[in-house]
């Protein structure tokens, strides 16, 4: 049986989910299927933003038909959250293998380094988590999965902190979680001023924001 569902360039609303939940209609799927349809809102959102990124434009560009999306996410906005989530996943695990090869706390930060330079030679992901930001400020069930993300993230981090102090790479001046959100406020701040302004010159910022960095992660 085929269904038809009419779609229109009119931002889809998700009802609010439970806390702890995610969005109805939700539903699991991996792959290279997956991260092609990632990959294509991602792009679709960097261009027109999330209201003008509709399902038609999405399963064109990741070559998959629109009834998939709906079937497999529901709304536009729990796509939009589980191309973050997937996106959040993929460099975290990243990361973490960077991260665990440190031998010392010059090796740390350098990598953590590398991983800004990452995030700022990106703007598409950018663009991808403030447009997931701005939405959840009026969508409540949206907040509620934009929380759960942050949350996951900012533990997952201070998890990896954890593990370096306790083997001596890095010696840690405030909870581990508490140091992860704050190089996220550093990371994510200093990135989205340097795409602001491409042209500017951010040596000296650079330079103070990593001063702030190791004064949080050793003596």
């Amino acid at each position: 049986m085929k269904i038809e569902i009419e779609e229109t360039d009119v931002l889809e609303v998700a009802p609010p989910a439970p806390p702890g939940e995610g969005a109805p209609g939700a539903r699991s799927l991996s792959g290279e299927k997956a991260q092609r349809i990632v990959d294509a809102m991602r792009r679709s959102v960097a261009r027109r933003g999330s209201a003008g990124s509709t399902f038609d434009h999405v399963s064109r560009e990741a070559g998959v038909s629109r009834g998939l999306l709906h079937y497999y996410f529901g709304t536009k906005e729990q796509l939009l959250v589980e191309a973050v989530k997937r996106d959040c996943e993929l460099r975290l695990e990243r990361m973490e293998k960077d991260l665990s090869a440190a031998k010392s706390f010059e090796d740390f930060i350098a990598l953590m380094a590398q991983n800004l330079d990452v995030t700022v030679n990106d703007p598409d992901f950018l663009t991808l988590v403030f447009e997931l930001f701005t939405l959840s400020r009026r969508n409540p069930g949206i907040a509620v999965e934009y929380a759960a993300l942050m949350r996951r993230t900012r533990e997952h981090v201070g998890g990896m902190l954890a593990a370096a102090e306790k083997e001596g790479v890095i010696r840690l001046h405030a909870s581990p979680e508490c140091v992860a959100e704050v190089l996220f406020s550093l990371g994510d701040g200093l990135a989205l001023r340097m795409l602001s302004e491409p042209d500017r010159d951010f040596r000296r910022t650079i330079k103070a924001a990593t001063a702030c960095a190791r004064a949080l992660l050793t003596d």
